[in-house]
């Protein structure tokens, strides 16, 4: 007798809690999935919270030395309204090579105190650079700085923007 109480009372539970007012919707859309590490040239500028980078999407890089035309073409007037400049003078020369993901940036003037927002700049443009062109993980970059000055570094951009 007790068997039939028992699944009389599980079918008015089962029947109770399927009506607890929640009604079937169609499919809805989620919006795009997510696309990881994204794709193509970023640059990176100062920003008050330290370096930032923006999107280049139809620009293409040959070789490490391209990023610093890039780079010192400045932020688009757009981006200076958001905060964007670029502190990495244009009056000294600039040379990159990589081997293996390290990357070595030689240049006449001094770059290397990670305190110095340039240095920021350089280093996650050049570790970009270096994902596109060579296809290293970002997380494997290191970027040393050769200047006048000595040796800095290596660095590795995560180091800059977790600040």
């Amino acid at each position: 007798m007790t068997r039939p109480r028992t699944v009389l009372l599980c079918a008015l539970l089962a029947l109770l809690g399927g009506g607890c007012g929640v009604r079937p919707t169609g499919v809805t859309d989620g919006g795009p999935p997510p696309s990881g590490i994204p794709q193509g040239m970023r640059i990176y500028f100062a920003s008050d919270s330290g370096p930032r980078g923006v999107s280049r999407p139809g620009v293409r890089i040959d070789q490490l030395d391209d990023v610093f035309k890039l780079l010192l073409s400045g932020p688009t007037a757009e981006e200076q309204a958001s905060g964007l400049s670029n502190v990495v003078d244009g009056g000294g020369q600039f040379h990159a090579t990589s081997r293996h993901g390290r990357v070595t940036l030689t240049t006449t003037g001094y770059l290397g105190s990670p305190q110095y927002p340039g240095t920021a700049q350089l280093v996650c443009t050049l570790a970009r650079a270096e994902v596109v062109l060579h296809g290293t993980r970002p997380d494997k970059v290191q970027v040393t700085v050769v200047g006048r000055d000595g040796r800095a570094g290596p660095y590795q951009c995560q180091q800059f923007l977790q600040r």
